[in-house]
């Protein structure tokens, strides 16, 4: 019942992020990582489509120019096909500020600023991180190598949906981590309240990677390929992505208030020692 308990707090916590974000106008934020996502993608653009002159005076200049264009080319793919990732990545300061604005509208709570905990905070992150990825990647490799043995296609296979439920909980561990870090846990001990909470991390995670992860293509709201079947189909295509933009945009920003939320109804952050009222 405790798990299913922190799983109603999570979904629930998504409602009330969209009234509490509407109601003390904090829907500002998810303009930020909208424009960084559009930036990320133009840039991978103009690495795609930049000129390499290929050197044509030895054997070597055209090894090093080909290798160049070789690396450009992946460093555009991987801006313009993985921008929504990146923004979640370069967001974690925007993100620990959001959730400390939330805990002091919701409690009083200040937390003063301060460089050596900023350092500290990042190395946790990277940390948490580093560690999240390399669980979820052994257990994904385990349940793959299980399905591969029933069945032909793995990814049909019916036990290899454990590995979405997985990703959610370490999705929601990270955004749930904002917040035992202002209650000094330190990363064993989060790792310890997480599990005792994941209902509340699986929750959390899979509206978040719902958002984050649509199919959204920068490219046909940038050009014009989108109206090349015709006007109407291409305004609704247009307008489909625009659509998934506004989601992927919105991901973050509702994870971390979400996720706030939830861990004030569970442990009353009013109560925390470590900050100023």
């Amino acid at each position: 019942m405790h798990f299913f308990r922190n799983i109603y707090f999570g979904f629930r916590a998504y409602w009330r992020a969209i009234q509490f974000i509407k109601k003390h106008k904090l829907y500002w934020y998810i303009l930020i990582p909208a424009v960084l996502m559009l930036g990320i993608y133009k840039l991978g653009e103009k690495i795609q489509f930049h000129e390499v002159v290929i050197q044509t005076k030895s054997m070597n200049d055209i090894v090093w120019s080909m290798l160049r264009m070789l690396f450009e080319i992946s460093i555009a793919l991987l801006l313009m096909k993985f921008a929504k990732y990146l923004v979640v990545i370069l967001l974690s300061p925007l993100l620990s500020f959001l959730s400390q604005k939330c805990e002091k509208i919701l409690t009083g709570n200040i937390y003063s600023f301060n460089v050596n905990q900023l350092v500290r905070d990042v190395k946790r992150g990277l940390q948490i991180a580093i560690r999240n990825i390399m669980w979820e990647y052994f257990f994904f490799l385990i349940i793959y190598l299980l399905a591969l043995t029933g069945w032909d296609e793995p990814q049909k296979a019916p036990i290899f949906y454990l590995t979405f439920i997985i990703g959610f909980f370490y999705y929601g561990f990270s955004f749930i981590d904002y917040v035992n870090e202002r209650l000094r846990l330190n990363v064993d001990e989060s790792i310890l309240f997480v599990r005792k909470h994941r209902g509340l991390a699986i929750s959390i995670g899979s509206i978040y990677s719902i958002l984050i992860l649509v199919p959204v293509d920068l490219g046909v709201l940038f050009t014009a390929k989108a109206f090349e079947n015709g006007f109407f189909n291409g305004l609704g295509t247009y307008l489909f992505h625009l659509f998934l933009w506004i989601c992927a945009s919105c991901a973050p920003i509702l994870a971390i208030v979400a996720s706030t939320l939830a861990m004030n109804d569970i442990v009353n952050l009013k109560n925390n020692i470590y900050s100023q009222k």
